[in-house]
């Protein structure tokens, strides 16, 4: 029959745990349900189990349900397994059963246990005996990389084994590299190396006085050299680029001081730190500049390149320019206001002094007069003159 009345459901286990099969009468008449392996050999009729397989164990039976669970279960269990109902004509049904075996060991193997910055080094993760195959991904801390996996199939069982190259620098040092199985039979498998990674040392100049501002002439300067690489550096020394260093100067390891700079101290400085993997330098360039003026210097700035470090100390010498520039500028405003003031002082002055004078001819002839009543007889008749001649003063 087609099995119209009956119903069941596929099922997936793991091997070694508990699978349960379940066969079910959609209208039930009473009529006889019995449960078949897959040789077709009856596990349980009604609530009878004359197979002798003590892992089947009957968990439910009524007259719409034979329900039977299948412990510590193996490959070998995988199959069909028949739902019969006696009725006329007999109806039957089946249910696959699919069993997952998940990955019997997890390993990475990496080339190399100890590597060099810049070199590639090749890690492989296998996982074997996994039904179905496996799949790997890779994590190098948080962040997922590609690698190429090969598949080999042994009877049922599948073996997995995923490639992975990987260029490695300073900062992966200490950091794990992850091999994680995405499988349906296991979560969270995974198995972790932590990378070994040499490199040269890492070297830079620190100005410890002054602290800041320009190197100026009679000051002390004193520069430290820090080196830091994996091995530690095994040798910090200090030399002068293109010339001798000068005898004043004092070097106790990686500290350098000159207590009385001058203008013969110019030049570059050069740190250099080696180890086991190579060699590495930072640069100083000094510019010795004149004593101290009343303008406050600036601040000296660090500038950084690679491989090489260079401290300038005339980083500052800009901003120094600036601030002479504009107090230059101010004097210059200054004695031009107070120039301004004093000349228009003198021109006030000066026309106070010189005003202008006015002559009329009223009583015209009276200078001349012998004495005084002469002197009004003329003024007289200089007024009837002036009825001729009038002068006005606006």
């Amino acid at each position: 029959g087609d099995g119209q009345n009956l119903v069941t459901e596929d099922v997936t286990v793991v091997e070694g745990e508990v699978a349960t099969i379940s066969c079910r009468v959609k209208n039930s008449d009473d009529s006889v349900i019995q449960l078949l392996n897959p040789n077709r050999q009856t596990i349980y009729f009604k609530d009878f189990r004359p197979l002798k397989d003590s892992r089947f164990q009957l968990v439910n039976f009524s007259n719409s349900e034979l329900r039977v669970s299948l412990t510590n279960v193996s490959v070998s269990d995988e199959g069909r397994y028949f739902c019969q109902l006696y009725t006329d004509p007999p109806q039957e049904i089946y249910t696959t059963m699919t069993v997952l075996v998940p990955p019997r060991n997890l390993v990475i193997d990496i080339q190399k246990d100890i590597a060099t910055e810049g070199e590639e080094i090749e890690l492989n993760c296998t996982a074997m005996a996994s039904r179905p195959a496996t799949t790997i991904r890779w994590f190098k801390g948080n962040k997922e990389l590609t690698g190429k996996s090969e598949v080999e199939q042994w009877s049922d069982m599948f073996t997995v084994t995923s490639q992975l190259l990987l260029t490695v620098g300073r900062e992966d040092d200490g950091v794990p590299v992850i091999c994680l199985v995405d499988h349906p039979a296991v979560k969270d498998l995974q198995t972790q190396r932590y990378l070994e990674v040499i490199y040269k040392p890492q070297v830079r100049v620190l100005q410890n006085y002054p602290l800041q501002g320009l190197t100026r002439e009679g000051e002390p300067l004193e520069l430290t050299c820090t080196a830091f690489g994996k091995p530690q550096p095994t040798e910090v020394k200090w030399l002068r680029v293109d010339d001798e260093m000068p005898q004043h100067v004092v070097v106790s390891g990686s500290n350098l001081l000159i207590n009385n700079l001058n203008k013969t101290d110019n030049g570059t400085y050069r740190c250099e730190a080696s180890n086991a993997v190579g060699k590495s330098s930072a640069d100083y360039m000094l510019f010795v500049y004149d004593p101290p003026t009343t303008i406050p210097p600036p601040t000296t700035t660090t500038t950084t390149t690679t491989p090489t470090t260079i401290t300038d100390s005339r980083a500052g010498d800009e901003g120094s320019i600036r601030a002479v520039d504009h107090a230059v500028i101010g004097g210059v405003v200054a004695v031009v206001v107070f120039a301004m003031l004093c000349l228009l002082i003198i021109l006030g002055r000066y026309f106070a002094r010189h005003k202008g004078t006015y002559f009329t001819h009223e009583a015209k002839g009276a200078d001349d007069a012998a004495d005084a009543d002469t002197a009004i007889i003329n003024a007289e008749g200089g007024q009837n003159n002036s009825e001729e001649k009038k002068e006005y003063f606006i």
